[in-house]
């Protein structure tokens, strides 16, 4: 009798460590922003504090991660991947965009307080600060041994994806890319001698088979192959068709196991085919909207934990298990129940597009397919 061999991931949507939430640590950047109608990121601390209650300045770095902690050491996965949308750097070279998130380099603890793994990069707030902030982005993540992918000092390295042993002879690819949708500039793309993110041309075959190339340079027998992409407005349920295309091309075409998809405010339906999981919009984790009102309708206070088990020998996913939670005072908690279940019906709402279902089980939903 032969025991399947399988790996967990941890993957969520939008981390945003910078800004208001970059203010609770003991270090943060100077609090002066750019923006249109906010002029201090104090002032993020402070319409949070009304929504909710006073929080105790400076924080420690579990703090913001609250109950996600005690989620992650009871699954225990074999590997944790973000997208971290902010740039981690003192840099003063704001690009002109209106929103610009930074976080100062000495809390960058908060993402090993969290024993992250992985960061995706490739999005539309990590070069908030210029290159040079993003060159700072890279070196603080390398010397705190958290792996960046989906940019890079060049477009080689943007595009070079990072390998995870998970046991068992097993490994992890991760590669990252964003799209123009998302909000990207066009400016931000990686060129030969010119530091970037990873931004894809557009959705075509073309670019499908130029990743396809990618992943066969790297691909062993037994790799999984994790897509981190960040594309797509930030509210509404919709998935448009050419997202769902691009998806499905690249586990047929090019062999990706995984999509893991954000930029959505709040988590999107997930679709399974062939086998593989698709996640179109994970919905923001972690940032420092609380207080500022609008789009209510969509909860953008409660987040979801996604921990898909997957088939060593085939990528198929086993088993996916979702861990509501809700910010509240820019701490992660456990969601109450009636707001599991509102997140349960939405998620099942829209699940039900592709024929699947969301159940709740000992305070947890489970994905059915």
């Amino acid at each position: 009798m032969t025991t399947r061999r399988a790996v967990t991931l941890f993957l969520c949507g939008d981390v945003m460590t910078g800004r208001g939430v970059d203010q609770l640590f003991p270090s943060s950047c100077p609090p002066r922003l750019h923006e249109p109608f906010v002029t201090s990121a104090l002032d993020y601390v402070g319409m949070a504090q009304r929504a909710s209650n006073p929080i105790p300045m400076p924080v420690d770095y579990a703090y913001v991660w609250g109950d996600a902690l005690s989620v992650l050491e009871d699954v225990h996965p074999d590997l944790r991947v973000v997208n971290l949308e902010t740039s981690v750097t003192l840099s003063e070279d704001a690009f002109p965009k209106g929103i610009n998130y930074r976080m100062h380099p000495a809390n960058a603890t908060v993402l090993t307080t969290a024993e992250l793994d992985c960061c995706s990069l490739a999005n539309n707030h990590v070069m908030d600060w210029g290159e040079a902030g993003l060159l700072d982005t890279l070196d603080t993540l390398e010397r705190c041994g958290v792996r960046a992918v989906g940019a890079g000092r060049d477009r080689e390295a943007a595009m070079r994806p990072a390998a995870f042993d998970v046991g068992n002879g097993g490994r992890v690819l991760v590669f990252a890319f964003c799209t123009g949708d998302s909000g990207v500039p066009s400016a931000w793309a990686a060129g030969s001698d010119k530091p970037g993110v990873h931004l894809l041309p557009d959705l075509s075959l073309g670019t499908v088979e130029h990743l396809a190339d990618r992943v066969k340079r790297v691909k062993l027998p037994g790799d999984l192959v994790v897509a981190s992409i960040h594309w797509g407005a930030n509210w509404g349920y919709e998935v448009p068709r050419r997202h769902r295309k691009f998806a499905h091309d690249l586990i047929d075409r090019a062999s990706f196991d995984v999509i893991h998809g954000h930029s959505s405010h709040h988590a999107k339906a997930f679709e399974v085919h062939d086998g593989h999981l698709i996640l179109y919009g994970c919905g923001d984790f972690l940032n420092d909207y609380e207080g500022i009102g609008g789009h209510t309708e969509f909860r953008p206070d409660l987040t979801l934990m996604y921990f898909p088990t997957l088939d060593l020998e085939t990528g198929h996913l086993v088993d996916l298990e979702l861990f509501p939670l809700r910010i509240r005072g820019f701490r992660l908690n456990h969601a109450s129940a009636a707001d599991r279940e509102w997140l349960r019906s939405r998620l099942h709402r829209e699940a039900q597009r592709f024929g699947h279902r969301v159940d709740v089980s000992d305070g947890r939903l489970r994905g059915e397919w």
